[in-house]
């Protein structure tokens, strides 16, 4: 992208944006414009002024040729050699045999529109030319077989490059087939109308509709310089905006009062201001004539408008191949320009429409421009709309300022910056983690949301016991939700080792309470408010094993469903792990975690993922005592490198400090 070097320089010539709503704004009720009515019936609900619609078929003085169009199919075959390819599949009458010169040179300026070189072409004849679609390969080579009827009425044609195939045929007076790649898909040939002011009868601007446009804050010198015109039907009017490139009429768009818009039917689409933008590196391109008008009043002439105005939203399909892409044909003569500022309007439709012409044109090449705020709520919607409340040197301010087109995924620091900020002044919460209620794990380990833990230890050492007492500790201090999938645990046995951590007592009367009292019934319904309040369960009720998808995929729908900041996958052989035969073990492993750490930073979650390790080693220590050894710590910030020893209650299943007295709660 060249914008870098001056922005300045992008915004030499600008002009053009989306059309706003109509306000007299007192200009004697803008030369007596009413409703109008259809000009070619005589009810005044005719369908002319459908918006953006091609409606609107010149009312040329001349009248268009009569003859009914025929319709010539190909017959589909493959042909090998230029004395295989079939003729026009119709018998002539004897008259229809004989040469006409009007409609041969109407068949030859259709051929021209398709690309093909037919100057020196005679009627009765093949000949041999160069294919307008595959440019003959690296060879040149003229493999397309023309063939034009001895009337000089219609051709068929077929290119014989195996990588081309392109044939089809047209008439003088009909739309034709062709097809390119394959026989099967057709494309239709349409025949463009030439037009000319006169034949569209459009004449200079009257002094109503030059006060309307200057209260719009439209200059008569920039209606001169970009030749808008007026068409009249009796006592109605409508500006007229003509289509030119290189200075020739190819086609005429309309607007009235009401803000309805036509064009004429049948002539090619092409960008509104197209010549202003020859030889021009950088460009802007807006959604409405009026806006292209009102970027030149604010000092930028290198501006285009889009011809059909904005889609509903943006096209969930696959981009068509540039030959199928119809309805933005007209961007494909932008490909020479380094940068594309695309300005369009800033309500849905015209978002859409820049997310359209990004995709086709290229992200990277690609400028937007951010519309100031009108209040608190609303933004301005357009070009013409700053101009006529802001005044033009804001108009020019917001082009100068535009940003650079988003691309997914790419991203600056500066896109940053809140957060960063928020993480320096400490804002955004638990930046250094959530500490986990013991002391002696203070300075090792702590809990910060939007990271992966790993547990192990040898089978019955407590890992999961030390868990659940974590999360415990958790929500008492912090109030955090949690999905629970412990594939080891039945969900009353879970209960019961939570409910003993929260109430300090035993569930049963049985050996292991010891002396100590039972839960009451009362302590037993509080506790089950609480386990309702503060955990969801991730569990598999059918006979197949769940795989790490399934799982983070339940847990998504909890975090976004109840809140939930962390997640526990317990244990990690019970997963189902279907490595392919391709990956090994350590590959497979590194791309499952990688999926698990995406899943917590996207979601601010914390995940504790329980791994036996495959060498067992025997405990040797105190059975009432556990080991903590924190042995990889990537955020420096939350912990480091070392070992605490915490004392477990066996009654309660509670840790504890070591120099913390039993019964500390």
């Amino acid at each position: 992208m060249r914008l870098n070097y001056q922005r300045h320089m992008l915004l030499h010539k600008l002009s053009f944006s989306s059309s706003p709503n109509i306000s007299t704004m007192g200009s004697k009720n803008l030369f007596k414009f009413t409703a109008f009515s259809d000009p070619l019936t005589s009810s005044s609900q005719g369908r002319l002024f459908q918006t953006n619609r091609l409606l609107f078929t010149s009312f040329s003085s001349k009248a268009f040729s009569k003859i009914r169009p025929v319709s010539i199919q190909t017959n589909g075959y493959f042909f090998h050699s230029q004395a295989n390819v079939p003729r026009p599949a119709y018998v002539k009458s004897p008259e229809e045999e004989r040469f006409d010169p009007t409609q041969f040179k109407i068949l030859k300026r259709k051929l021209e529109e398709l690309g093909v070189d037919c100057e020196i072409c005679v009627p009765g004849q093949y000949y041999n030319l160069l294919c307008p679609r595959c440019k003959g390969g690296d060879s040149s080579e003229k493999s397309l077989s023309l063939f034009v009827t001895q009337d000089g009425g219609s051709a068929l044609w077929m290119c014989f490059r195996g990588k081309c195939g392109w044939k089809g045929n047209t008439r003088a007076f009909a739309d034709g087939n062709s097809t390119y790649g394959t026989s099967r898909q057709v494309t239709k040939v349409k025949i463009k109308r030439e037009i000319t002011e006169e034949s569209l009868q459009l004449e200079p601007l009257c002094d109503e509709v030059l006060e309307y446009l200057a209260e719009r804050l439209i200059s008569k010198e920039t209606l001169q310089r970009n030749d808008v015109k007026q068409k009249k039907y009796g006592e109605q009017i409508a500006i007229a905006f003509p289509y030119r490139r290189n200075g020739v009429l190819v086609s005429c768009k309309y607007r009235d009062v009401n803000k309805k818009f036509w064009q004429e039917a049948d002539t090619e689409k092409i960008f509104y201001g197209l010549d202003d933008i020859e030889g021009e590196s950088d460009i802007v391109i807006v959604e409405g004539e009026m806006d292209k008008l009102a970027m030149e009043e604010a000092g930028f002439s290198n501006c285009v408008s889009v011809p059909d105005g904005a889609p509903p939203s943006v096209s969930q399909k696959e981009l068509p191949p540039e030959e199928k892409d119809t309805k933005y044909q007209y961007l494909w003569n932008c490909k020479e320009h380094h940068g594309l500022l695309l300005a369009t309007d800033g309500d849905p439709p015209g978002q859409a429409l820049a997310e359209e012409l990004a995709r086709r044109l290229g992200k990277e090449r690609c400028w937007r421009v951010r519309w100031p705020k009108k209040n608190e709520v609303d933004y301005f919607k357009d070009a013409n709309d700053v101009l006529m409340f802001l005044g033009a040197d804001v108009l020019r301010e917001v082009i100068e300022n535009a940003e650079l087109y988003p691309i997914r995924g790419l991203f600056n620091f500066s896109d940053y910056f809140d957060e960063i900020d928020g993480y320096y002044h400490r804002t955004l919460g638990y930046e250094c983690g959530v500490s986990t209620g013991w002391s002696a794990l203070k300075d090792l380990y702590n809990v910060v949301p939007g990271e992966l833990t790993i547990v192990s230890g040898v089978p019955n050492s407590g890992k999961s016991e030390w868990i659940d007492a974590l999360i415990c500790n958790l929500n008492e201090s912090v109030g955090w939700k949690f999905a629970l999938c412990s594939m080891e645990n039945k969900v009353r046995e879970h209960a019961r080792k939570l409910l003993e951590k929260y109430i300090k007592k035993p569930f049963f009367e049985a050996r292991y309470a010891e002396s100590v009292e039972r839960m009451s019934i009362e302590e037993l319904e509080k506790g089950k408010q609480w386990l309702s309040d503060s955990f969801y369960l991730i569990r598999c009720e059918d006979d197949s094993l769940p795989n790490i998808k399934w799982v983070l995929d339940l847990a998504k729908s909890a975090v976004l469903r109840h809140g939930v900041r962390g997640l526990v996958i317990d244990p990690y052989n019970e997963l189902d792990h279907q490595r392919p035969v391709s990956q090994t073990e350590t590959e497979y492993v590194s791309q499952m975690l990688t999926k698990v750490k995406r899943f917590a930073q996207h979601h601010g979650c914390h995940v504790w993922f329980v791994a036996h390790p495959r060498q067992m080693h025997h405990w040797l220590g105190p059975i009432d005592q556990v080991q903590v050894c924190v042995r990889k710590v990537r955020n420096k910030v939350a912990g480091t490198i070392g070992d605490a020893f915490l004392l477990y209650n066996r009654v309660t299943g509670e840790f504890m400090d070591v120099d913390e007295p039993s019964g500390r709660r």
